[in-house]
């Protein structure tokens, strides 16, 4: 058992101050990006996500000419995006695109402005590494209140809208004649989306920062139709491939022939990758299954209704029933008959069309 632990977790994994912070804020960067994602895939705003990840850059590269941690610069400059793309867009999905899309624009700009200014004017070596792929086990402790900060903000959000954001989803009009603000939980929404974005973009960068924030949420989804159940499905992927990533990248260090070691952000990644394909996989068997197993229940179910039928017929003889002598009957000319029901009239209309 020792020597199984021991080819499983290099020497000092357990041990290691940077490992167990990498542990802690992955963590929760994850379990909040789970959530918050769950959300963001059932509203269709999985660009968003992206233009929010991308527009993040901005912040997190303007945050070490100032001075202060990454990730007020991740969340603030993601909030105030999210401020300016619901106040530009439009309802419709089309608007929303492209009051996206003239966000992320103008904030990779800025980016490409604050990156330059930090090779030319400071001396910061490997700021934009950090900001695009992220350094985890080289984070410090002081972020660590601001992680939970930032992750409770999200989770609160998301746990005091959970109806109305989950009826605005199904269907807007209805959640606007039922008195919700639509726009306001819309705002509320790209908000939390920020928050979680710029948790994963601390942890595996801003140019990853939406595999995180998607990739576990599309997985769930894939194993149950079930909002809740898809909720913490998402939250607990999200955990495992970051802590299991965090594993890999530390053991990495000791894998021939360079020992240099790999990133996080490549494990994280290419574990959602691989927890998406599965899923797939294994729900298209589930429906199979499912539809094996109607079709079978309803040849069953037809099958006994045919012997019932079939013992219900009486014997040949003289007297009949009345139900035979009314559907053998036909009306004579001129009779008035029976009004079509519309399920008739709409089979006439398809086939005179």
């Amino acid at each position: 058992m020792t020597a199984i632990l021991h080819a499983v977790f290099a020497p000092g994994f357990f041990s290691s101050a940077p490992v167990r912070l990498a542990l802690l804020t992955g963590g929760v960067a994850a379990f909040v990006s789970g959530v918050v994602g769950a959300f963001a895939v059932l509203r269709g705003q999985s660009y968003a996500g992206h233009a929010l990840a991308d527009i993040s850059v901005t912040g997190g590269s303007g945050s070490y000419l100032i001075g202060v941690s990454p990730l007020l610069g991740f969340a603030g400059v993601g909030v105030l995006a999210a401020a300016v793309m619901d106040m530009i867009g439009i309802r419709r999905p089309r608007g929303r695109d492209l009051a996206t899309g003239i966000v992320r624009g103008a904030g990779l700009g800025l980016a490409a402005l604050f990156l330059f200014w930090d090779t030319t004017h400071t001396s910061t070596t490997g700021v934009a590494v950090s900001v695009l792929f992220g350094s985890m086990f080289t984070l410090s402790p002081t972020v660590v209140p601001l992680v939970i900060a930032c992750g409770a903000a999200a989770l609160a959000i998301v746990a005091v809208l959970q109806r109305p954001l989950l009826l605005s989803s199904a269907s807007p009009d209805l959640a606007a004649a039922r008195g919700i603000p639509v726009r306001a939980v819309g705002l509320a929404c790209l908000v939390a989306i920020a928050l979680a974005v710029s948790l994963a973009a601390l942890t595996i960068g801003t140019i990853l920062s939406t595999a995180l924030l998607v990739g576990p949420a599309a997985t769930a989804m894939r194993l149950t139709h079930r909002p809740g159940r898809a909720t913490v499905a998402a939250a607990l992927i999200g955990v495992a491939v970051t802590w299991l990533g965090i594993l890999l990248a530390y053991d990495s260090f000791t894998w021939p022939p360079g020992h240099d070691g790999w990133p996080v952000s490549f494990f994280v990644v290419a574990l959602t990758l691989a927890a998406y394909v599965l899923a797939q996989f294994a729900g298209r068997g589930s429906a199979g299954r499912r539809a094996a197993g109607r079709a079978s229940a309803g040849l069953a179910s037809a099958g006994s209704g045919t012997a019932g039928r079939e013992s219900a017929v009486p014997p040949p003889g003289p007297a009949q029933p009345a139900e035979l002598g009314r559907e053998l009957t036909v009306p004579p000319p001129g009779a008035a008959r029976p009004a079509k029901t519309g399920r008739a009239l709409a089979a006439e209309f398809r086939m005179e069309r």
